[in-house]
């Protein structure tokens, strides 16, 4: 279909509704809620829901409607189960077929306002995390001129396992067909298309620094943040057919599309449980399993290969990092520098001796709370102070009742000032052959050279 030209209504909430505000997209006119600061409108389709025989084809457009669409609550997940107790974010389970959405939080529905736009990817492993979480709230940056896009994508074995009926990279496709989203309709949502920074933490950070190897992607953004990025390893296109093999030599299912489409969620999770257990088979393959690959197509080459050899990215403005501990209390800091900090220098070294404009990280202010992360600086805790949302649900178990502020004003505007200015400012040098600076997230916020 063609695109519609965006509008904004704010001819008001129906009687005894609360304050609305309906915005027109290219798919149909959305009514979302005001609030301080702005306007949120959540849960808003993308693409068509993943079912049946979507279930593992490229993101198609949604149907299109007529009657404003309500977006007064997130949308349904990809997530069909959490990690749990033990997660440090809360990130819930909604049951429903539309998991292709996304949640737009801004300060103004003015055509005109052309703000800058930050489309934020969750994390969880590939397999897990949601876009409905408090602490991806978009209040802060809207307060600071910045609107705020979060979204969802298909995970596990419909996101990323190689079935030979089917395109690889799902949810990569996914990742880009979200970016087209926000380049054809973030405007009426006073965002600029020409001002979009994708960000990330985990495999969300991944999920950056795969965009950046993506060709397809280029030109639907104009900077990226990646924190505590993670992807798998190796990443070589014999990894996912090999995935495929031992997927199919676990479980006795063929890792086909058309043998695994109508199965169950329960059934496709126990499925996975099989392909990802310990044991024999998985000598040369990743630790996780289910991930972006290198496919020859849509990715041609390895994400880190691509950004520590070639020039795909070379323009874009890169902020990336990590948290000093990550998986410490988990695996040593051996696991904390082999998945995310070696990666992160590997990455700001060769941009940096190339002349790429590259910023690097590490958040250093260590975890007050009594366990098993007390002292640390560990995966996720950088996360409510980029967003600037220390009282966020959950934010006291894993900082304590009492996280400074200071800390997080620091932060989030240095965020703020990248996605603006493509620069984060405040005194934070590029990372450089000639002067390799990195900035330190602590209680007393500096800088260090490598």
């Amino acid at each position: 279909m063609g695109r519609q030209q965006p509008r904004v209504n704010n001819s008001g909430p129906p009687p005894g509704d609360g304050p609305t505000a309906v915005v027109a997209t290219g798919h149909g006119p959305v009514r979302g809620e005001h609030r301080a600061g702005g306007a949120r409108f959540l849960g808003i389709p993308y693409a068509a829901p993943p079912v049946g025989a979507r279930r593992f084809a490229p993101p198609g457009p949604p149907a299109s409607w007529t009657a404003p669409l309500d977006t007064s609550a997130y949308g349904p997940t990809a997530q069909r189960r959490g990690f749990g107790d033990g997660a440090t974010i809360p990130e819930p389970t909604i049951p429903g077929a539309g998991t292709l959405n996304l949640n737009v939080f801004t300060p103004t529905a003015d055509e005109g306002a052309a703000l800058p736009v930050l489309v934020w990817i969750h994390g969880g492993g590939y397999v897990a995390g949601c876009a409905a979480s408090p602490w991806y709230d978009g209040a802060a940056f809207n307060r600071d001129g910045v609107v705020l896009v979060s979204l969802g994508y298909r995970l596990g074995i419909e996101g990323f396992l190689h079935l030979s009926d089917a395109p690889d990279n799902r949810g990569v496709r996914d990742w880009i067909a979200a970016l087209e989203w926000v380049r054809d309709n973030i405007t009426a949502f006073g965002g600029d298309p020409a001002k979009v920074t994708v960000a990330g933490q985990s495999a969300g950070g991944g999920a950056v620094q795969t965009l950046l190897a993506t060709p397809a992607a280029h030109g639907l953004f104009r900077a990226g943040i990646s924190m505590s990025g993670s992807l798998i390893d190796p990443q070589e296109r014999w990894v996912g057919p090999a995935v495929a093999e031992l997927f199919t030599r676990r479980t006795g299912v063929p890792a086909t599309a058309a043998a695994l489409a109508h199965l169950p969620d329960d059934r496709l999770l126990a499925l996975q449980d099989e392909l990802s257990a310990p044991g024999p088979g998985r000598e040369r393959l990743p630790g996780p399993l289910l991930g972006p690959v290198a496919d020859g197509e849509l990715i041609p080459e390895p994400t880190l290969t691509q950004l520590t050899e070639g020039t795909l990215a070379a323009e874009v403005p890169l902020l990336l990092g990590h948290t000093r501990h990550e998986f410490h209390s988990f695996g040593g800091q051996e696991l904390t520098d082999r998945v995310f900090r070696d990666p992160a220098l590997a990455v700001a070294r060769a941009r940096a001796e190339r002349g790429h404009p590259t910023w690097l990280y590490e958040f250093g202010w260590p975890s007050p709370v009594p366990g098993a992360t007390e002292g640390l600086a560990f995966h996720c805790l950088d996360l409510p102070f980029a967003f600037d949302l220390l009282g966020a649900d959950g934010v006291a178990a894993a900082a304590g009742e009492a996280p400074p502020q200071p800390l997080a004003d620091a932060m989030h505007a240095a965020w703020v000032a990248f996605v603006r200015d493509l620069d984060p400012g405040g005194g934070w040098p590029r990372h450089t052959a000639g002067r390799r600076a990195i900035r330190i997230w602590d209680a007393e916020p500096g800088l260090a050279y490598l």
